[in-house]
């Protein structure tokens, strides 16, 4: 079973412009799926309903055979999202707001000790979680954001733009994060615009137009043996 089931998702807003048209695609456990296209093809748009950040009509989206429309706080029990720009609370310390996290996951506190060291500890940033993160540099929030996104241990992580703000060590540590995961069967679901990243990380990929899936396939048959900034430049450019 997939852990990603995208058939025939179409959102379209009220001035008659259709962000999302008719998408599908499947993402497997174990899977780095790369969603790439350029700003305003509907990227975002999708991974929003996802997550279930944003309603929609047609189309169904399921995470681990459980309906995103229908079984809403099932499915955001398996998944995890961090979006292009961290929100979070800059008036909690970064250490209270993981434990807020944790608490609303309902995770013991052997396990979210657990995992807040490990995963601290590999971006470095162990010494700050007791400074508010008002504080924090935007690269900081981001780490706090992906530290709370891996608290319960998600079946599908979701991540839009993850390596924007984040500096060559860090994006290094979270490419680590995402094969760990990704070995223990978790499905790694991410939008970027760093097609070389895309490239080497993703095992599969789909290339988003105006709304429409117009190539999707594992990296290596859409690359056939050429870069796959010039595959997209190929097939963006196509009509």
């Amino acid at each position: 079973m997939s852990v990603l089931e995208i058939r025939d998702y179409t959102k379209s807003y009220g001035d008659g412009k259709i962000a999302a048209d008719h998408v599908s695609l499947s993402v497997e456990a174990g899977d780095i799926f790369g969603f790439i296209g350029h700003n305003g093809a509907g990227k975002s748009t999708t991974i929003r309903a996802i997550v279930g950040v944003l309603d929609f009509s047609e189309g169904e989206i399921y995470i681990d055979g459980h309906s995103v429309k229908d079984e809403a706080v099932a499915c955001k029990k398996m998944t995890a999202y961090i979006p292009d720009n961290p929100d979070i609370y800059d008036n909690l310390t970064g250490i209270q707001y993981l434990n807020f996290i944790a608490d609303v996951f309902g995770i013991s506190e052997k396990e979210r000790e657990e995992r807040i060291k490990k995963y601290a500890d590999m971006f470095e940033i162990t010494k700050d979680l007791g400074d508010l993160i008002g504080s924090y540099s935007h690269g900081m929030k981001q780490k706090v954001a992906i530290i709370s996104a891996l608290i319960h241990a998600p079946k599908l992580l979701v991540l839009d733009e993850p390596f924007v703000g984040l500096d060559p060590k860090a994006t290094f540590t979270l490419k680590e994060i995402m094969h760990e995961l990704c070995a223990n069967g978790t499905a790694v679901f991410f939008s970027t615009h760093v097609l070389d990243v895309a490239e080497k990380l993703c095992n599969k990929i789909a290339i988003i137009k105006k709304g429409k899936i117009i190539a999707s396939g594992t990296t290596e048959e859409l690359t056939n043996g050429n870069s796959l900034e010039s595959v997209f430049m190929e097939v963006v450019n196509e009509g």
